[in-house]
């Protein structure tokens, strides 16, 4: 398996895992109990999952009252798309085996 199949498998699997979280803390939240934290939301939209996260927000109706999610989760995934914009033009070669 060669890199760029590694980062899509990585990819998919982290916006699965954002999106089914949103899902478990919105029933959470509906049966009133332990909810997952907010910054652990965030990290996993950081870490990739931000579409993933954007996702569940709207398909689960999840934090859209929130204006930090509302805008914290694009204003992630605008950043995480420049940074590949950035890298995929940069002069500097990276080695993908």
């Amino acid at each position: 398996m060669n890199a760029v199949s590694l980062i899509l498998v990585y990819l998919f699997a982290i916006n699965f895992i954002s999106f089914v979280t949103m899902g478990v803390d919105k029933a959470r939240a509906r049966k009133r109990l332990w909810r997952i934290p907010e910054s652990t939301l965030f990290v996993l939209a950081l870490i990739g999952g931000s579409i993933g996260s954007i996702a569940g927000m709207y398909f689960f109706r999840h934090k859209t009252r929130h204006w930090y999610f509302v805008y914290g989760m694009p204003a992630i995934l605008i950043v995480q798309i420049l940074i590949v914009i950035l890298l995929a033009t940069s002069p500097i070669e990276f080695l993908v085996m």
